[in-house]
């Protein structure tokens, strides 16, 4: 696709925060030499997005034989954005300052049953005003921060450019209009994108995928999926379906998977397929939590920590095949670092991670698998809220002015 002079404006003015983002305040020269920019466009740049109050001068320091150069650094306070992770089970909504510090948090839980479009769309309007409410309450009243966008994620193809919900097989939806559906709720301008790309770019940002160029974002949760990071950039695809690494074929005529195929990897290693195995192990546990996949989930990492045997065989048997199909993208992709995200990983930890590198290794090339790095997300926060809010942020910087949203404590 060409680029536009406004496509490569909003690039440059994002490459610019992204750096005073991960590292403030820096001078211009700092900025140039970090973006790869010409020292005359960085200075523009800054001019426009300090006139636009994103940035702020912040003092000057010493130069070897030269005038003192002067510094800037994001204006926190200058905005806010907020994050919002749709899953299958739950829909979490973080709110960021403009430095993406977390400001507040909330969450709105999903039933079986509860998934029909104005339903998720209630949650999601829900999670925001609660946490634009919560931030306002905190918030100096002589300078309230703008609401400057919201970046929601959906399972599943998205045509992120129309804001449409193409195909989330999970909930059954074809072709959702997703973003003229918030808009009737939400006063602020929404992007939509993917969670394994939000995940993939809050792990470039300020994760395990930080300063390396080939990277892969393992999302293990109800579904499952791959965000790929190659060459430094995130990779989208033709049509930024790519990742659906879940949907890959394990085993040849295996168990029946939601997407309509059989023998899915989502099949053997999502939060559903981990129950199951849990169930026929040992039905009768007291780790199993029957419709609620968050607490038999926590409930197997914390017994898997403490050395349960049952909980142990369970992650065992998880690992063996996410171990046989993570392999597949070591071999494939050649990565630095393969990142394990999600609220599964994160619940089952170290445990899982154990697992997953021994059965990488029985499995992968051997040189290909001495060069990758296999980790857990170090991100404390909700990473796909996080890249989420950096999707909003993009969003923001291809507009022409910005105006925002003040926060107030009582929105309708």
């Amino acid at each position: 696709m060409k680029r536009t002079s406004r496509d490569i404006r909003t690039a440059n003015r994002y490459a610019v925060l992204r750096h005073l983002i991960a590292k403030s305040p820096a001078s211009r020269g700092e900025l140039a030499a970090g973006t790869g920019l010409s020292q005359a466009t960085v200075a523009t740049l800054v001019g426009e997005l300090t006139a636009l109050g994103l940035l702020v001068e912040v003092g000057f320091e010493e130069s070897a034989g030269g005038r003192p150069r002067s510094l800037v650094a994001v204006d926190a306070a200058g905005g806010a954005l907020v994050g919002v992770d749709v899953a299958e089970t739950y829909v979490h909504a973080e709110l960021f300052d403009l430095a993406l510090g977390v400001v507040a948090r909330a969450e709105e839980e999903l039933r079986p049953g509860g998934s029909a479009p104005q339903e998720v769309v209630g949650r999601i309007a829900a999670a925001v005003r609660t946490v634009v409410e919560s931030a306002a309450a905190t918030a100096d009243p002589h300078r309230p921060p703008r609401v400057l966008g919201v970046g929601v994620t959906m399972p599943g193809q998205v045509d992120r450019e129309r804001g449409v919900a193409v195909r989330a097989a999970n909930f059954g939806w074809r072709d959702v209009p997703l973003t003229a559906l918030l808009a009737e709720h939400l006063p602020y301008p929404v992007h939509l994108d993917n969670p394994l790309r939000a995940a993939t770019v809050a792990e470039l940002w300020f994760g395990a995928a930080r300063g390396r160029d080939d990277a892969v974002v393992i999302n293990l949760g109800t579904g499952v999926g791959a965000g790929l990071a190659l060459g430094g950039a995130l990779h989208r695809g033709v049509t930024n379906s790519a990742g659906e690494w879940g949907h890959t074929t394990l085993v040849l005529d295996g168990r029946p998977c939601r997407c309509g195929d059989a023998g899915c990897v989502e099949a053997y290693v999502g939060a559903p397929a981990i129950m199951r195995a849990l169930r026929e192990l040992a039905p009768d546990s007291a780790l199993l939590t029957e419709d609620d996949q968050t607490a038999t989930i926590g409930a197997l990492g914390r017994a898997a920590a403490a050395g349960d045997p049952v909980a142990l065989r369970v992650v065992r048997e998880t690992a063996r095949h996410l171990g046989a199909a993570v392999a597949d993208l070591v071999n494939l992709l050649n990565p630095e670092v393969i990142v394990l995200s999600s609220w599964v990983a994160a619940a089952l930890g170290t445990p899982l991670l154990t697992e997953v590198r021994e059965a990488v290794a029985r499995h992968a090339l051997g040189s290909p698998f001495a060069a990758t790095e296999i980790v857990l997300s170090p991100i404390p926060t909700d990473p796909v809220c996080l890249g989420a809010a950096t999707f909003a942020l993009e969003g923001v910087l291809s507009s022409p002015g910005l105006t925002g949203t003040a926060l107030t404590p009582h929105m309708t």
